[in-house]
């Protein structure tokens, strides 16, 4: 689910491998196993929607200072967009975020992810800042953009 919901977002914009790079590294079979067995204030597990026993959607963050939470991955079937289930997970994810003592809660966009920005901006997140994507090697030069909202 994440891997293909990366290719959805990213496949356009980005070279092939440079998403190859990224799934391999994320969304392996064996850390997706182990990220499924644990759950704590730094990585609070998945959140993950199925329907007709096929996952729909899956999400998943953690605390990343003694207050503030981070979302760290959301993604959807691609298909299955605008149905509320990107919202779902995202408030799961709040939800607990919250239960850990946050206040304010963090997430990074790639720019140019037109997916991913106007849902954030819609659910309450304003952009911060700029800084260098995750993952760039030689000459790439990919921008995460950074928001955040009081939660």
């Amino acid at each position: 689910m994440c891997a293909e919901g990366y290719w959805a977002i990213y496949g356009d914009t980005h070279p092939k491998e440079y998403i190859n790079r990224i799934v391999s590294e994320f969304y392996n079979i064996d850390r997706i196993s182990e990220e499924v067995t644990v759950s704590n204030r730094h990585w609070g597990g998945y959140f993950v929607a199925i329907e007709n026993e096929k996952v729909v959607g899956a999400g998943g963050g953690g605390m990343i200072g003694e207050t503030t939470g981070e979302v760290f991955v959301l993604y959807l079937d691609p298909t299955r967009r605008n149905e509320g289930i990107g919202t779902w997970i995202l408030n799961a994810i709040t939800f607990q975020q919250k239960k850990f003592g946050a206040d304010e809660q963090w997430v990074s966009v790639q720019k140019g992810n037109q997916k991913g920005i106007p849902f954030y901006e819609a659910k309450g997140f304003s952009f911060k800042y700029e800084k260098e994507g995750y993952g760039n090697e030689k000459e790439e030069k990919f921008v995460s953009l950074r928001y955040c909202r009081p939660i």
